[in-house]
């Protein structure tokens, strides 16, 4: 490893370490992951006694590979964004997962102090984030982090996050075209709920995996 890369490893650890750290004190549980293998075998833990698991939409999760797995253990999977489902079929799966035994999930944006911001249009991640599922897990990779308040990671989400998001759905908004957002007025515009959570909602047991990999956008 180069000498350049080496400091970036040593950089990014004590970003991810301080995060985990703001997010105790803000009364998440709150675990460093090195990897995402780590990270995963995690999740697989966790989901042992579960038996129906809600999933957010998340690429984060996506790409820790943990779909499979879970389905092979009899897991009943509640995937809203399956193909081939009708509009009304994925309303009553984003509906059930509000009660799911574990609702898993990326973030938009984790602040150094602590604070998770996300932005949906329809409002179902967010909502099963911070109430209804048995237990919640959030997986944060280094690149989500943001060092500064609320609305620089609020910034992070609209500059970052939700134009390659609209472009992945096949939403037909302005920064799906340009890679830019232009604060629309779309009909299918993916900024509708934004939620920041500043502490760990009192009745819902939500685990922050802070992973020293880039994860999704």
């Amino acid at each position: 490893m180069s000498q350049t890369k080496e400091l970036a490893a040593w950089s990014y650890e004590k970003k991810c370490e301080k995060v985990v750290e703001s997010l105790g004190k803000n009364g998440f549980t709150a675990l460093y992951c090195a990897t995402a293998g780590e990270a995963r075998e995690y999740i697989l833990a966790e989901a042992g006694e579960a038996l129906t698991i809600g999933f957010g939409g998340s690429l984060s999760v996506a790409e820790m590979g943990v779909i499979e797995p879970l389905r092979e253990a009899g897991k009943e999977l509640l995937i809203h964004g399956a193909p081939g489902l009708s509009l009304e079929e994925r309303l009553a799966i984003m509906r059930r997962q509000l009660t799911c035994d574990l609702f898993l999930t990326g973030t938009n944006a984790v602040t150094l102090s602590g604070f998770l911001v996300n932005s949906d249009a329809t409002g179902n991640r967010v909502a099963s984030m911070f109430f209804g599922p048995q237990k919640v897990i959030v997986v944060a990779g280094r690149n989500k982090i943001v060092e500064g308040d609320a609305m620089a990671a609020m910034q992070r989400v609209k500059n970052w996050a939700t134009p390659p998001n609209a472009k992945r759905l096949n939403f037909k908004t302005p920064c799906a075209q340009t890679g830019f957002c232009s604060d629309c007025n779309s009909p299918e515009r993916l900024c509708r709920v934004t939620t920041i959570l500043e502490r760990k909602p009192r009745f819902t047991d939500i685990r922050v995996l802070v992973v020293n990999e880039d994860l999704g956008l």
